[in-house]
């Protein structure tokens, strides 16, 4: 993708009404994942299914597998065209599954490796493709390797898998350096040796239950390239792989004593200049083991992709993750940590097709995941960006309003950007975050920082999807493994189809015309001025790409939309523009262009 200045050029076809309709999307049509080879990742919308969180079918309170398949044809109805699941593998759970200790089997809250191949041949018949999450930095202590690591002794075969080393001071009392964990607290956990004696300290950058492992170790390489080859094998079309950048630490684990982040909220992105990465992060030899697994998943039909997890700046630094020979994917977050202001978002979109272009790889975009507070709550609470700590159940309320009338404006201009894009799941319904209550949190930040940190639940909370229905028809029990609000009822799925303006029949009308006007494999755009009505300096967006003319007002004032416009979709209510033919101000447009010059 590139991006051009160009002058404006007034479009034709005049559009009568306030509020245009609000079509309903098609059933996605396109061939299955596992026989196509067409680069489909290059401009697809992947939907994030957090497993614990979608659909529950046993009643248990947690989301389970037969659930996600049982609520697939939503996923069609919306118009996307894959689903990334979040990891659903035998774990104690201590970090969400992301503490794995068996990344062949499915744990038994979630079903079955059979209800995963029946997941996996669903979505395939109703052609979505299908990603799931792979967690190479470390394991669970709860993994056979980290077991007979412990039953073994010091320089052991079954210890050279993971970083044990010996501690400092005369009796090795001390860590071996001053890391800190991500989570909070010391890297370093001290074991007690078989014989009962204090021994060495292994390394965890996250939970103390998710040992690092040593990527130096060839037999570390091997298994995971069995592992990859196993899910190839099951018919899986890419993987998500989580922390992405931490895999390699720089040789001798030199000293690092400041504080460790991985989603930061004042991430430079584009304009970071390069620095000397800390040891844990974004070290070279990352770009080795990925070369590695995107041979293995060359060996297969099908076009399978990788996507990073990467918290790498500046861009260019990120870009390097998806040359030609490694992943094809990266996740944009320095686009997800930007000010929604417009002459940011401008500098954001034109450094990611800089960096992108450079290796030939598509830009990724995305507004919320399962790690950072839901967009329509950080919109709420700021224009300035970052990623704000969950929020705190005896603080004020965020505007809900305001929020979520930014989010949206937010989230079409997003959808109109060439490239990829991800949806999180639940922001289709303009879901916000939750305060979870002190005494129902889970994530382990809670605990690590001594409650210092409020972490993550609250954009983990179970989906609504029916208004009236126990646990909003996230269940057939009122079961919800996090609490869920009250308001949850109007937002609701079943609440939200079919009514016009709703958030999601505005994300349904976005992802078929996304698909109608080729938006996400336009090879460019082009920032226009739309005849001098759209200045970055008001606060305005403007951009031609695909077979659209996007005007995206951030400023506070209303903005008169191009003479003769066709308006396809509008995030707000264009009558509250004052003459039906102005953008009120946080209101994103998509107009028909008859002359597109891209």
């Amino acid at each position: 993708m590139s991006t051009t200045s160009a002058p404006g050029q007034t479009t034709t076809d005049q559009t009568g009404g306030a509020r245009p309709p609000t079509p309903r999307a098609a059933p996605v049509e396109q061939t299955s994942g596992a026989s196509a080879g067409d680069q489909w990742w290059r401009s697809a919308v992947i939907y994030q299914v957090y497993p614990r969180s979608f659909a529950d079918a046993d009643g248990d309170g947690m989301g389970d597998l037969p659930g996600i398949t049982a609520r697939l044809p939503h996923l069609v109805e919306l118009g996307v065209d894959a689903l990334w699941l979040s990891p659903f593998y035998t774990s104690p759970q201590h970090d969400a599954g992301y503490d794995v200790a068996d990344y062949r089997a499915v744990d038994p809250r979630f079903g079955t490796l059979a209800d995963a191949d029946a997941l996996l041949a669903r979505a395939h018949e109703l052609g979505l493709r299908v990603v799931v999450d792979l967690v190479p930095n470390h394991t669970s202590w709860d993994h056979a390797w980290f077991s007979e690591a412990l039953a073994a002794a010091p320089g052991s075969r079954e210890r050279a898998r993971y970083l044990f080393r010996d501690g400092r001071g005369e009796h090795g009392e001390l860590p071996p350096t001053s890391w800190r964990s991500v989570f909070g607290g010391s890297a370093w956990e001290r074991i007690t040796e078989a014989d009962g004696t204090p021994g060495q300290w292994y390394l965890h950058l996250f939970d103390v239950s998710q040992p690092d492992l040593d990527w130096s170790n060839p037999e570390v390489r091997e298994e995971f390239h069995d592992v990859l080859r196993f899910w190839l094998d099951r018919g899986v079309d890419g993987f998500r792989v989580d922390v992405a950048h931490g895999l390699v630490k720089a040789e001798g684990l030199p000293e690092w004593d400041a504080e460790l982040e991985m989603i930061s909220g004042t991430l430079a992105g584009q304009h970071g200049e390069a620095r000397t990465p800390p040891p844990m992060w974004d070290q070279e030899g990352v770009h080795d083991v990925y070369r590695g697994w995107r041979r293995v998943l060359d060996e297969y039909e099908g076009d399978r992709m990788l996507v990073a997890e990467a918290w790498v700046e500046p861009l260019d630094r990120l870009a390097r993750y998806v040359r030609p020979d490694e992943m094809q994917q990266a996740f944009n977050f320095a686009y997800l940590v930007s000010p929604l202001r417009a002459a940011d978002l401008r500098d954001a979109v034109d450094a990611t097709a800089e960096a992108m272009d450079a290796v030939g790889a598509p830009p990724t975009w995305v507004l919320s995941n399962h790690d950072v507070v839901r967009h329509t709550t950080r919109f709420g609470l700021s224009t300035d960006g970052g990623n704000p700590d969950g929020l705190d159940a005896s603080a004020a309320a965020p505007d809900a309003e305001v929020g979520l009338r930014r989010a949206r404006a937010a989230t079409l201009l997003m959808l109109a950007l060439p490239g990829s894009a991800y949806v999180y799941q639940g922001e289709e319904l303009g879901l916000p975050d939750v305060a979870v209550p002190d005494d129902a949190r889970q994530d382990p930040t809670w605990e690590r920082s001594g409650h210092a940190v409020r972490g993550r639940d609250g954009c983990r909370v179970p989906l609504p999807w029916e208004g009236d229905a126990p646990s909003f028809g996230f269940g057939p029990t009122s079961a919800s493994w996090l609490p869920q609000p009250s308001a949850y009822g109007e937002l609701a799925l079943d609440r939200q189809r079919d009514v016009p303006g709703s958030t999601y029949e505005m994300y349904r009308a976005a992802l078929r015309l996304r698909r109608e006007l080729a938006l996400g494999s336009s090879p460019s755009l082009t920032w226009t001025d739309a005849d001098g009505l759209a200045r970055v300096e008001d606060g305005v967006l403007a951009l031609r790409t695909g077979g659209a003319l996007v005007v995206a007002n951030l400023g506070d004032t209303p903005v008169r939309l191009p003479d003769g416009a066709e308006v396809l979709l509008v995030s707000g209510d264009l009558a509250h523009g004052g003459d039906g033919r102005s953008l009120p101000p946080t209101t994103t447009a998509w107009l028909r262009d008859p002359s597109p010059e891209v």
